[in-house]
């Protein structure tokens, strides 16, 4: 039996890492994405030194593309609290600008075939074949889709996935800018309603990414009302806002992120990224679970399908990428969810900052708990 075709939806870091390492293990790769390379996201942009190994492998290096040695935390609350924690493996910072287009390009050499600047209307599965119905275009047939559509798809709702349906309170914003600030800190800066990240990136550039209640925007009525109202009452936070270039004249934002729980397989697309559970931003760990996520699943499907696909490879590929993801990416969830109720409060915040400033190896233990181990 010949190897399966494999359709991809969504050219995001998990959907890009699969279709480079599963085009270069000679399988027939097509990729969707409703953008065109290169172009910006929200995201943090701090990658957990954790995907070195994976990424060299690939002949990847962010060091030599411009990356930021990140190394240290800095945690503050709207009090003026603050704590300083060194981390362990570390990490750096790219821009997912620069990153994505380099991954982009590496799928292309491997022969990944991309369709670019369409949306998917439908996904369906029979007779052990998928239809992907595609928008002003020809529908495609696939023997596996991979689906690494992010955070909140349409394709969610059409599989009516349960999260969808929750209401989410949170929406995302993020800036590059220019700000005299340490190239190896990532520092959190908690306002009421969420929490504001900001790292160095490639060149001169700083990433500045918050999560913030929709709530909050609603009652002051504009982004920069909102930041001038809620954020500035953070010292720490007005004065980056105060000293700093914004190099965009308007943010990115995204709307509606769900971190409630989400499953690996729906209808039998596999699900990679963003797309099988998403970690809170607050613990700076989204692109390495979305990179390593995407690893596993390419080596599952490798190994169970290099042969051909039936219904036993299906149904052992499928069981085998949910054990490894709950395995490998369950409890850092949980985790996250449960450390992020610790802030976003001013009084919670408060008291989280200042507790755990004073027990260096509470806040070291926990910030493990959200990092995974080289692979």
């Amino acid at each position: 039996m010949a190897k399966p075709n494999i359709v991809i939806i969504g050219g995001g870091l998990a959907g890009l890492i699969n279709a480079i390492v599963l085009s270069k293990a000679g399988f027939e790769v097509t990729l969707i994405e409703r953008k065109k390379y290169p172009f910006n996201r929200v995201c943090g942009e701090y990658v957990s030194n954790e995907v070195l190994p994976f990424l060299n492998g690939l002949g990847i290096n962010p060091l030599i593309m411009g990356a930021a040695e990140i190394n240290t935390l800095k945690v503050t609350s709207v009090n003026g609290n603050s704590l300083n924690q060194k981390l362990d493996l570390g990490g750096f910072g790219l821009s997912r600008f620069k990153l994505d287009e380099l991954l982009y390009q590496k799928a292309l050499a491997y022969g990944t075939k991309f369709i670019l600047e369409t949306r998917v209307h439908d996904v369906t599965f029979k007779n052990e074949k998928f239809y992907i119905a595609l928008a002003d275009k020809q529908p495609l047939q696939a023997d596996l889709v991979i689906g690494s559509f992010g955070k909140r798809s349409n394709i969610d709702q059409k599989l009516n996935r349960k999260f969808f349906y929750q209401r989410s309170p949170y929406l995302g914003v993020k800036y590059h800018i220019k700000t005299q600030f340490p190239n190896n800190l990532i520092q959190l800066d908690n306002f009421e309603g969420g929490y504001c990240g900001i790292s160095k990136i490639e060149d001169d550039l700083y990433c500045l990414c918050y999560l913030t209640k929709n709530s909050q925007l609603k009652k002051h009525g504009s982004i920069p009302e909102m930041e001038k109202m809620v954020l500035h009452k953070n010292a720490h936070l007005k004065h980056i806002f105060l000293n700093s270039d914004f190099v965009w004249q308007k943010p990115e934002t995204i709307n509606e992120i769900s971190f409630e729980p989400k499953t690996t397989i729906e209808n039998h697309i596999l699900m990679s990224g963003d797309s099988a559970g998403m970690i809170t931003p607050l613990c700076g760990n989204g692109m390495a679970i979305a990179i390593h996520s995407a690893s596993l699943l390419s080596q599952c499907i490798i190994k169970h399908t290099a042969a051909g696909i039936t219904q036993i490879s299906r149904g052992n590929l499928e069981k085998e990428y949910t054990q490894l993801w709950q395995q490998n990416f369950g409890n850092r969830l949980f985790v996250g969810r449960s450390i992020q109720r610790l802030f976003g409060s001013n009084t919670v915040s408060n008291l989280a900052v200042g507790l755990l400033g004073n027990l260096p190896s509470v806040s070291g233990y926990l910030i493990g708990k959200t990092h995974g181990k080289g692979f």
